[in-house]
């Protein structure tokens, strides 16, 4: 059994999104992506399938040109390759659930 928060220990970053894995099982990862309002992971796709959760906050996510408002509580799920991109436009809390075979790495290097 592991046991995570989307809370403890939470961080921002002033440059970019702070990604941190908080749970990483043989059912998946479970990510943390704590937004400061402005910031954005640009247009980018994932090779597996998502679900994003807005935790906290109100982002805007960007779908194959498609603008959708996901405020504190929303989920939208995702199949592989499609793209996506957020900005947050107040401080938020995201967290994405990802594959198994996928990488926290590729999460890392959309936020730079």
């Amino acid at each position: 059994m592991k046991i995570s928060s989307l809370l403890k220990d939470l961080q921002y970053k002033e440059e970019r999104p702070a990604v941190q894995v908080l749970l990483d099982s043989d059912a998946g990862k479970e990510i943390r992506i704590a937004f400061k309002k402005g910031q954005e992971m640009k247009e980018h796709h994932a090779p597996f399938p998502i679900v994003v959760e807005v935790f906290e906050g109100h982002i805007l996510f960007g779908v194959e040109g498609e603008k959708v408002d996901l405020k504190r509580g929303d989920l939208i799920t995702l199949k592989s390759k499609v793209p996506h991109d957020l900005k947050a436009l107040q401080d938020s809390i995201v967290r994405l659930s990802l594959s198994r075979a996928d990488g926290i790495e590729r999460v890392e290097k959309v936020t730079e």
